[in-house]
């Protein structure tokens, strides 16, 4: 088995102005810590980081894990002069490639930062922390682009053709989960989730699932896959999936593709490959639809 085998996905070339649907590429898909080396190569070992590209090609970010520093790269100066940037939560392996994303050091650059409300403290304040020695040498004062810092709203919002949903999601710290959604076509990512937490998820009504509003009937689901059947109840409370609950949770959902996301820093190639044959049995084999996430993934929402 390799990666990307089957019928759910295409790697095409990468376009950015004048896309016939919501276009997404994934730069960085492995959870909770970076894993680069020889065992993680067909996956990837670069923390969360999603690029997506609506029909009139503006540029919107999912993420800032260690993965959007190679976007930045790849950008060289061919990027817009507003970029929006969703956070899903502000743990370190979701914002730590930002201090390596080049346009913020243009001061032409207006990056708007989309994230979790907090009482305590506000988006600004919360990733001014990682920004300010020890951690990092330069503070959020000195970058030299624009920074625009918000709240996630309660209600629905648009950036472009694009209408946004953020909601709170199971998992340590305030956590977002978005949907997307562009000519009725919806890309939901649910990067860092604990619908289950310990429970079966048959048991509960629909309404009453964390996340579930956010995957009704998506077309594209990206989701925390972290653990196996037998990692799972040591971890409970962590605040990840197992890929049972995964494929419960999007059987229930009704999506019609799921992408298995945030791979544990401990698993190589192999052993995701040997948690993709497990999904596939609980998804259905008889089924299209289900992969794993890995670096350089482009995806079309349609």
């Amino acid at each position: 088995m390799r990666r990307g085998d089957g019928p759910v996905l295409g790697t095409r070339p990468d376009r950015r102005r004048g896309l016939l649907a919501l276009h997404a590429k994934i730069w960085g898909c492995r959870g909770s810590l970076a894993a680069p080396g020889p065992e993680t190569v067909r996956y990837g070992g670069n923390t969360s980081c999603v690029e997506l590209r609506p029909e009139d090609g503006r540029l919107m970010i999912i993420d800032a894990g260690t993965g959007i520093r190679n976007l930045g790269v790849g950008l060289g100066r061919d990027y817009p002069a507003r970029i929006d940037l969703l956070l899903s939560h502000l743990h370190l392996d979701h914002i730590e490639g930002l201090g390596f994303f080049t346009p913020i050091w243009d001061a032409n650059c207006e990056v708007h930062v989309w994230g979790p409300p907090s009482p305590g403290h506000s988006l600004r304040d919360r990733v001014a922390a990682y920004f300010s020695p020890p951690l990092f040498p330069v503070h959020l004062d000195e970058v030299p682009a624009h920074l625009v810092f918000h709240d996630v709203p309660e209600t629905d919002w648009e950036l472009g053709p694009v209408r946004v949903r953020g909601e709170l999601v199971k998992h340590p710290g305030p956590t977002m989960g978005y949907r997307l959604e562009e000519d009725g076509k919806v890309l939901t990512y649910i990067s860092d989730h604990e619908p289950a937490l310990g429970v079966d998820l048959e048991t509960i009504q629909p309404d009453w699932i964390s996340g579930y509003s956010l995957a009704e009937r998506a077309d594209v689901l990206l989701h925390d896959a972290q653990y196996t059947e037998e990692e799972y109840p040591q971890r409970v409370g962590w605040g990840h999936s197992s890929i049972a609950h995964t494929m419960t949770f999007a059987l229930i959902a009704k999506v019609q593709r799921v992408f298995m996301f945030h791979h544990d820093p401990l698993h190589s190639d192999a052993q995701l490959e040997a948690m993709l044959v497990r999904a596939r049995e609980l998804w259905g084999s008889d089924r299209d639809g289900l992969a794993l996430s890995f670096e350089g993934m482009q995806i079309d929402v349609s």
